[in-house]
């Protein structure tokens, strides 16, 4: 905080090293408390909740009540998600760039870029009235709330390094964050899912059914009479859940922004001088445990963001849950959120490669399981119970390994500083550009499988391209990704050295500089 850094420049004033040394020794030892963890922990809910109404809904949303043609919705995901993904390390640039203020160097952007994002979030839900034109407004608003939303979670996600000089510390409190984040998806599933599913959208019979009555004509005039209504009734219903959750996004920013204070001294940025962006990003980029890291858990990211992304076209159309699609997804939430303590508990009683794993690979024989059986309802809510402990191990363990790179960064680049917002914007930004080509693909093979905008029956090519979707795909990518994850080399006794080693780096700056305060209140 500013205030830390004021006292730090006036201590030669002080004159009585022990006066001056106490303070450290007590600050050193602060633990953060459990109002300060949750207050850190609930902002994290916006990203989640927003992404994961996004994420599920977005899709069907604009093919089955926007009724954009399969081709401009693919334009849309892979275009929007790509823009997202550039836009982290140029938040991240421009945070690096970022003098301190009064409330920190990450908090004003958090403040500043809240109502703007809840403006934006909310205009994505809504059909302008508009007979050409609906691409370019679904694409822009899209685009800019990503940005938006980018301005709060980039530096969100650095504030982890910004708030304990504890390894244990930031540990706990990201498990605290995790814990949120997922209930932040559940609330994002219930509120989207539940709002919405209380409409039922209109489909339409394909010709072939309507060629069969006697009166084609008229039954279908009637329906388009009956359907006219019931996509009103589905849009009011979007937009009353994006009002809902730009509420909650503005009540977690405020929590967010009132419990939480920067620690300055928990960077060690100790000046004002901004940091060199394109220097640390080439030191980043040739630190081999960042890009193993990366390597691993991208394709895993990937695999549940395939999921995530066309899960709810699934169960409409290929399991023929038109009405239970949005209670399987709560399903799925839920259980993740009530099992992330104990993955928790598991990575730190047996290591967090470990961890990954057992958690990821757990959800391969599930995701095999939800495609190979026949439809039934009992067995797929089993299903989404199990995939969901896989879930929690998905989010929780890479926000939780990060740090630990840091650390080993810091270690070998002692001299280099100031460079969080670069690990995890660049960690975003891989994941988020190939979620948005797999997305933009995936929407593109049901355009060329034939999928019916509003059919209430889809082509059997697109029942199989869907299960390729939703399970052939994402078990291949999370093999992959556990195999390239066997490269990454921070297990727990390099992380055990780590955690000493800058513990002794630490002890050894503070002991310099309380020496160097001694001396010259010895020449005074």
């Amino acid at each position: 905080m500013a205030g830390g850094g004021g006292a730090e420049r006036a201590r030669p004033g002080g004159l009585l090293p022990p006066a001056c040394r106490q303070p450290r020794r007590r600050e050193s030892r602060e633990r953060l408390s459990v109002c300060s963890k949750l207050c850190y922990a609930v902002g994290g809910a916006p990203y989640q909740i927003t992404g994961c109404a996004l994420g599920f809904f977005l899709q069907i949303y604009l093919l089955d009540v926007a009724q954009l043609d399969p081709f401009y919705a693919s334009i849309i995901l892979f275009v929007g998600r790509a823009w997202d993904a550039v836009t982290d390390p140029m938040v991240g640039f421009f945070i690096s760039k970022t003098s301190w203020t009064p409330f920190g160097r990450l908090m004003p952007w958090i403040i500043f870029s809240t109502p703007f994002a809840v403006i934006s979030y909310f205009l994505i839900w809504f059909v302008p009235d508009i007979s050409r034109g609906q691409v370019m407004w679904y694409l822009v608003f899209y685009c800019i709330f990503q940005t938006l939303v980018t301005c709060f979670h980039v530096p969100y996600s650095a504030l982890t390094m910004f708030i304990s000089r504890e390894q244990s510390e930031r540990d706990s409190a990201t498990a605290y964050r995790m814990t949120v984040e997922v209930l932040g998806t559940v609330l994002g599933t219930a509120i989207q899912g539940q709002i919405v599913g209380k409409v039922i959208t209109p489909c339409i019979e394909s010709p072939l059914f309507i060629g069969k009555t006697n009166s084609s004509v008229a039954l279908e005039e009637l329906n388009m009479t009956h359907d006219t209504g019931s996509l009103t009734d589905t849009r009011n219903a979007y937009m009353i859940a994006a009002g809902v959750i730009g509420g909650l996004y503005i009540l977690c920013a405020v929590i967010l922004s009132v419990g939480v204070r920067e620690k300055r001294e928990s960077s060690e940025l100790q000046s004002d001088e901004p940091v060199s962006f394109f220097q640390g990003l080439k030191l980043v980029m040739n630190h081999g445990p960042y890009i193993k890291l990366i390597a691993g858990f991208l394709f895993t990211s990937l695999a549940f963001m395939l999921l995530e992304g066309n899960f709810a076209l699934f169960c409409t159309y290929t399991l023929g849950f038109r009405n239970e699609f949005q209670n399987i997804l709560l399903a799925i939430m839920l259980s993740a959120t009530l099992t992330i303590p104990f993955w928790q508990w598991f990575l730190t009683r047996f290591g967090k490669k470990t961890a990954v794993y057992v958690g990821i690979s757990s959800a391969i024989p599930f995701l095999i399981m939800v495609a190979v059986l026949d439809s039934n309802l009992i067995v797929t809510y089993i299903v989404a119970v199990a995939a969901g402990i896989s879930v929690a191990a998905a989010f929780l363990l890479p926000w939780s390994m990060l740090p630990d790179v840091i650390d080993d960064f810091k270690l070998q680049h002692p001299e280099s500083r100031g460079h969080e917002a670069i690990f995890f914007s660049f960690y975003v930004f891989f994941t988020k550009f190939t979620s948005g080509v797999s997305l933009g693909i995936s929407t593109l093979s049901l355009d060329f499988a034939g999928y019916q905008t509003r059919g209430c029956s889809q082509p059997s090519k697109v029942h199989f391209t869907l299960k390729m979707l939703v399970s052939a795909m994402p078990v291949g990518l999370i093999l992959l990704g556990l195999l390239l994850f066997k490269l990454y080399p921070i297990d727990e006794e390099k992380r055990r050295k780590n955690k000493k080693a800058l513990q002794d780096l630490r002890e050894e700056s503070n002991s310099s500089s309380e020496s160097d305060n001694t001396e010259l209140a010895s020449i005074v």
